[in-house]
């Protein structure tokens, strides 16, 4: 079985999602919760007192319950959620639970409180300083989540993991067929030392080198590659492939192949190999006009892509 933390993160910040409500965050800002990148050590204190990277409430001195919901960047199914309470040793929460609700729109922090919310997690004991790992089996697509804390304390990053489902109402005309909020999604690759592959079809530009798909250096005389699945099966009209701050180390030649099976293997090329420049955003237009359901891509013999867009209409 597939780990699930190898899946998307729905909640992520890259994924356009947010944390909209909490009831608290004295020390630290709800904010925070979903950064894409690692929790730093902050090595300073402020007014209110040490001061951290993550989400943290004050000391109850009554009963209750501490929380944050977070509307997810796509709807999904979720597949397991991870609380990383890193750098919280003496002020980490003993037990945390998760619930779930599906609602269309964009309800005010208001009206998701009056929501009927589903557990996903039961309550369940938290570490500090440790990422701790709660699968879901729940099958149902949601919207928003709502992590709850008992009683109270801090959490770095707080991880949604899933299968996007996003609402085919916005899935017509020309749309980026391997967008992962449209539902695209990686396969396979073959290197991703420094950055995930997934990070090609994130949404936006990306901002650095470390925002895209890096590879190791090649000493073997192969090549690298990553395959992708689409949104579905669709008509792949011109492609984007960004080296954006891919200097010293974008790929010297690339190539995008397409498919209508994958288990069949039969590869037909969309972007022909040719040569690729550093820091640049190629654009392509594609004359074969047979529907794909998963795209290849090829660099040569490595190198970094900042970003792949793969735009084109669905058949299927």
């Amino acid at each position: 079985m597939t780990d699930f933390t190898e899946l998307p993160d729905l909640a992520s910040r890259a994924l356009a999602g947010s944390v909209v409500a909490a009831n608290d965050e004295f020390f630290a800002a709800r904010e925070n919760l979903i950064q894409p990148g690692p929790p730093a050590v902050v090595p300073t204190f402020g007014h209110k007192g040490k001061e951290y990277d993550g989400w943290e409430t004050r000391r109850r001195r009554e009963p209750g319950v501490d929380w944050a919901i977070v509307r997810l960047g796509v709807p999904g199914v979720i597949h397991g959620v991870v609380v990383d309470t890193a750098h919280f040793l003496g002020n980490y929460p003993p037990f945390v639970s998760v619930e779930a609700a599906s609602v269309d729109g964009y309800p005010s922090a208001a009206e998701l409180a009056d929501l009927h919310w589903e557990p996903i997690v039961a309550r369940s004991p938290a570490a500090g300083g440790s990422v701790n790992s709660y699968p879901v089996t729940d099958p149902r697509d949601w919207t928003h989540v709502r992590l709850t804390l008992h009683p109270d304390g801090g959490v770095a990053r707080f991880r949604v993991h899933g299968t996007p489902a996003p609402d085919p109402r916005f899935l017509t005309g020309t749309i980026d067929l391997a967008a992962l909020e449209n539902g695209g999604g990686l396969v396979s690759c073959s290197d991703a030392f420094y950055g995930s592959a997934e990070k090609m079809i994130l949404p936006g530009r990306a901002h650095d080198m470390g925002e895209g798909w890096e590879n190791a250096r090649r000493r073997d005389g192969g090549n690298d590659w990553a395959v992708l699945r689409l949104a579905g099966a669709g008509v792949v009209r011109h492609v984007e492939l960004d080296t954006s701050y891919f200097l010293g180390n974008a790929p010297g030649w690339v190539q995008l192949s397409g498919c209508a099976d994958l288990d069949a293997g039969e590869w037909f090329d969309l972007v022909p190999k040719q040569r690729s420049q550093p820091d640049t955003r190629h654009r392509y237009l594609v004359a074969e006009d047979r529907p794909v359901t998963h795209v290849r891509l090829d660099v040569y013999p490595d190198g970094g892509i900042a970003r792949l867009r793969v735009w084109g209409e669905l058949t299927s």
